[in-house]
């Protein structure tokens, strides 16, 4: 019984993190979409896209925790980590530029962080 609920754990987390990149990629899309047609800074491009990782990051959670309401701050801070590095590997990948700096290390950190927020906010607000 043990091994089939770590099973599922770790279905439920790569699910989590999947439907986040997915969602990310929609996002981006609509977000070159309007870019065609809209004069954006490059700054108000970073912000966006910071925008897009924070709820892409908190739709994965929410989906992962939305069946079993355990563990949140280890399954938040799982997927935010594998979000950012599965969403880095990708999007180098379409770009085909793989570069390796701090800012890389940092949106994992941030990743991780922002997921066990989310895992604490979303195990306790469903509770009630």
């Amino acid at each position: 019984m043990e091994l089939t609920n770590k099973k599922a754990n770790l279905l439920n987390i790569l699910r989590g993190v999947l439907m986040a990149l997915a969602l990310t990629i929609v996002l981006v899309l609509i977000l070159a979409i309007i870019y065609k047609f809209v004069d954006m800074s490059d700054t108000t491009i970073k912000v966006i896209n910071q925008v897009i990782k924070v709820a892409s990051i908190g739709f994965g959670i929410f989906l992962c925790l939305k069946k079993d309401k355990k563990q949140g701050m280890l399954k938040g801070s799982t997927i935010g980590a594998l979000y950012m590095l599965l969403s880095y590997l990708v999007f180098s990948l379409l770009v085909s530029s793989f570069y390796f700096s701090l800012a890389i290390l940092y949106d994992l950190i941030f990743g991780a962080i922002l997921g066990l927020l989310f895992g604490v906010i979303f195990v306790n607000f469903s509770k009630r």
